[in-house]
């Protein structure tokens, strides 16, 4: 889930790069209806750029919070979390030897 999440800003970015690049290109354009477009993507690449900051703002703090709970969890039960550690640790090992 959080690769989709941060392949989805990221892709996100790219989008509104392009579509910075594409007024920067039809600046020269002259028209009615190009500089009603050229208004309307300007501002749809301003509200994109305040939802990406707010999207990379909550990934961020749903990550700290996740850390924290880790943490906490693992203050409270040292040993439950070397065990989990060993059990994966064991299972990644078994899956890489099959390969």
């Amino acid at each position: 889930m959080e690769n989709t999440k941060e392949k989805l800003i990221s892709d996100f970015k790219v989008l509104v790069g392009d579509a910075e690049e594409l007024l920067r290109a039809t600046a020269n354009q002259a028209g009615e209806r190009v500089a009603s477009a050229r208004k309307r993507i300007e501002q749809s690449v301003e509200d994109g750029k305040k939802t990406l900051a707010d999207a990379e703002n909550i990934l961020f703090d749903k990550t700290k919070e996740a850390a924290k709970a880790a943490e906490a969890y693992m203050r409270e039960n040292p040993w439950n979390a070397v065990g989990i550690a060993a059990g994966v640790g064991l299972i990644l090992g078994l899956l890489i030897r099959r390969d």
